[in-house]
């Protein structure tokens, strides 16, 4: 069925001007920024948002209960012990298929407790390949992975940045003081 000429309405833009064709108020707008915040860097009264790390430390993250609350902050994993000390994680692979960059590897197995049927044989998490969007967290049915505030891990190969299943409790173990989001 084609379209009836009645039903096409033809928008004409208005016309620019020789100086809005050659963007010429863009580019004084944008060298307009640029020396505001030139002017604005000279001026000691305004906060320096450059800072020297690791000698000075981002202090409105809640780093140990402490600073400003930032609510869409989400730092390093860790996986949960329970009660009796052993890993939370019951190997149901949800965290696993939540996760949009596939940086989650779980092998289970049968669990050698009898209050569940199977529990992470290996459990691997890539922290370069992780987008931190907290998917993993929140497919978990058992609160067995959360993200810390821990910013600043560093690693000196690809290798050590693929995080194992005991690597990941150790993090619980440094963090358990530390209540995550």
């Amino acid at each position: 069925m084609p379209i009836a000429d009645d039903d096409v309405i033809v928008i004409e833009p208005t016309p620019m001007t020789r100086a809005e064709s050659m963007f010429l108020p863009e580019v004084f707008k944008g060298l307009g920024t640029t020396f505001k915040h030139l002017a604005s860097s000279f001026n000691r009264g305004k906060r320096n948002k450059t800072m020297c790390y690791p000698e000075e430390r981002r202090e409105d993250i809640p780093i140990e209960n402490g600073g400003l609350h930032m609510d869409n902050f989400r730092g390093v994993h860790r996986l949960n012990r329970d009660e009796d000390g052993r890993v939370k994680c019951v190997a149901c692979f949800m965290c696993e298929t939540a996760c949009p960059a596939h940086c989650i590897h779980i092998e289970g197995a049968e669990s050698p407790w009898d209050d569940r049927e199977k529990y992470p044989a290996k459990f691997d998490l890539d922290e370069l390949r992780c987008i931190y969007c907290g998917m993993c967290e929140e497919a978990c049915p058992v609160d067995a992975i959360e993200l810390t505030y821990t910013y600043d891990i560093v690693g000196l190969s690809r290798q050590e940045m693929v995080f194992d299943k005991e690597k990941l409790l150790s993090v619980y173990d440094q963090t358990i003081d530390t209540k995550p989001m």
